[in-house]
C-alpha cells in the first residue's frame, strides 16, 4: 500500500516531459491510484524563467490524462524544492500519511534523499523508482545494475541544498505568537539563562506547535525545523545556536562535562566554558538549571521520575564540584516548568520509592496510582546533598511561573502526558556569559 506518490520532473528536458509522464504513469499503474490519497507532480528550477510557465502548463495539461481523481492530484512548480516538499509534508501530515513512493530521474535521487533526510523523519517510509532516458529518447525504468554507481552530490550541490532549506525555513512566520522565555530572579546576570515556552517557533503539528526543540525518529518534526527553532530562540535569547548543546536523555544520572568524551546518552551537562549554552529538555519532566557565581560554572539536568529516583540532581552538583572545584553551598538550583502532582501519578512500586525520599511528595497513597510531587522530592534530595534551602527555586516567588503545571497550561507548555507520543519539547538553558 502506498499513501503518496511524488513524481519529480526537475531536470527533465522539456521535450521529454510528456514521455517522462508516460513512463511515470506506467510505474504508478502498479498501485491503486483510486485508493492512493495523493499524487504530486513536482518541478523545481533554481533559476526560474519563462520556461517554468511552459512546464507548468504542460504538467497541468498532462495531469488531465492521469487516472486519478482530480482532488487527489496536484501540480507543484516553484524555484525552491524545500518549499515544494514542505508543502507536501503539511498536506500529508493532516491525514497522518507516511508511506511515500518517489519517481525520479536517476541523477536527482541523491538530491531528493538529502532534502528528505532534513525535512522528514524516520516515521515516513520513502521508496524510489528511477526512470531514465534511453539513447533513442525513450523513457524506461532503471533496473539495478552493479556496474552503475549511485550519483554522488558535489560539495557545491550539497551547499546549495542546505541554503535552499535554510532560506525557506527562515522566512516562515512563527506560530502561536512570539517567543517567550521565562527567567529566574535567583540566577545572577553573569549567566544567560531561561526556560522556553511553546510559542514563536515554526513547528505546525498540534502536539509539536510551535517552538519544539527536539527532533526524534518517533515524531514528525524534522531536524531542519528544530534547528530553525533553535536559531530563532538563540536570536531572541541572545546565545549562539552553533554553541548549543541539548542533553541526550536516557532517564538516568550520567553527566557530561564539556571538554571530555561525550557519552552516547546523558541526562545532565556541566561546563565552565564561556558562551557555550547547555540545555535540558522537558515535557512534564523537570529541566533543572545549576549556577555557581563564584567559580563561574553551570549545569543542566533532565529530571523525570526515573532520573529523580536515580539521583540526577545531585549527580549534576557533584560533577560541578569534581570538575570545577565548586562548593555545594555556593550552587544555585532552579526548577523549570514540569507536571504537577495535580496531573502526575505512578504505580505503587515507584510511589513507595518516593515515599522513602519524602512522604510529603506522595499523595493519595492508598490508591492504585498515587500522585507524585516531583518538585518537592527534588528539593528534599538537593537539601540532603548540601544545597542551601534558600538557594533552591521551585515556585513562582523567584522564577516566572516555573511552578505552573505543564499539563494544565496547553497554551504555554508542551506535555507528553497530555499530548501523547507526538509531543513537543521545551528546555531549560544556561551559559556563562562571554563579555568579550
Amino acid at each position: 500500500m502506498v499513501d503518496v506518490i511524488l513524481v519529480d520532473f526537475s531536470d527533465v528536458q522539456y521535450d521529454y516531459i510528456q514521455k517522462w509522464l508516460g513512463g511515470a504513469v506506467d510505474v504508478m499503474s502498479m498501485y491503486n491510484l483510486i485508493e492512493c490519497p495523493y499524487v504530486f507532480l513536482m518541478y523545481s528550477q533554481r533559476n526560474p524563467d519563462s520556461a517554468n510557465n511552459d512546464v507548468q502548463s504542460c504538467l497541468y495539461q498532462l495531469s488531465e490524462h492521469i487516472a486519478v481523481p482530480k482532488e487527489k492530484l496536484e501540480v507543484l512548480v516553484q524555484s525552491s524544492l524545500a518549499a515544494i516538499l514542505y508543502t507536501i509534508k503539511q498536506k500529508i501530515d493532516k491525514r497522518s500519511l507516511s508511506i511515500i513512493k518517489v519517481i525520479v530521474f536517476p541523477e536527482r535521487k541523491a538530491t531528493l534523499e538529502l532534502y528528505i533526510q532534513q525535512l522528514f523523519t524516520a516515521i515516513y517510509k520513502f521508496t524510489f523508482e528511477t526512470l531514465m532516458v534511453g539513447s533513442e529518447g525513450e523513457i524506461k525504468l532503471q533496473m539495478p545494475v552493479p556496474s552503475i554507481k549511485e550519483h554522488v552530490l558535489t560539495s557545491q550541490q550539497t551547499e546549495d541544498i542546505w541554503k535552499d532549506i535554510w532560506a525557506f525555513l527562515a522566512q516562515l512566520k512563527g506560530v502561536m505568537g512570539q517567543i517567550v522565555v521565562l527567567k529566574s530572579l535567583l540566577i545572577p546576570d553573569s549567566f544567560l539563562h531561561g526556560f522556553t515556552t511553546r510559542t514563536g517557533g515554526i513547528s505546525y503539528l498540534p502536539g509539536l506547535s510551535s517552538l519544539n526543540l527536539f527532533s526524534s525518529t518517533k515524531r514528525r518534526d524534522p531536524k531542519a525545523v528544530v534547528n530553525e527553532n533553535v536559531r530563532r530562540l538563540g536570536k531572541s535569547a541572545g546565545f549562539n545556536p552553533k554553541n548549543f548543546h541539548l542533553a541526550k536523555v536516557n532517564h538516568g544520572n550520567t553527566i557530561w562535562a564539556t571538554g571530555k568524551s561525550e557519552p552516547d546518552y546523558y541526562d545532565g551537562i556541566v561546563t565552565n566554558w564561556k558562551g557555550v549554552t547547555i540545555a535540558a529538555p522537558g515535557a512534564d519532566c523537570i529541566p533543572l538549571l545549576f549556577a555557581d557565581p563564584l567559580q563561574q560554572a553551570c549545569g543542566v539536568a533532565h529530571a523525570g521520575w526515573k532520573g529523580t529516583l536515580a539521583g540526577v540532581a545531585m549527580a549534576t552538583v557533584n560533577a560541578m564540584v569534581t570538575e570545577f572545584g565548586c562548593n555545594v553551598k555556593d550552587i544555585l538550583v532552579v526548577m523549570g516548568p514540569c507536571v504537577g502532582p495535580c496531573c502526575f501519578t505512578l504505580h505503587q512500586e515507584a510511589a513507595r520509592e518516593f515515599m522513602e525520599i519524602d512522604s510529603g511528595s506522595v499523595r493519595e497513597r492508598d490508591t492504585p496510582r498515587p500522585s507524585i510531587d516531583l518538585r518537592r522530592a527534588t528539593r528534599v534530595l538537593l537539601e540532603r546533598g548540601g544545597i542551601l534551602s534558600e538557594k533552591i527555586s521551585d515556585d513562582c516567588t523567584r522564577c516566572e511561573c516555573s511552578a505552573l503545571c505543564t499539563v494544565c497550561h496547553p497554551d504555554m507548555f508542551f506535555s507528553y502526558s497530555r499530548d501523547g507520543n507526538n509531543f513537543g519539547t521545551q528546555t531549560g538553558f544556561i551559559s556563562v556569559r562571554d563579555e568579550r
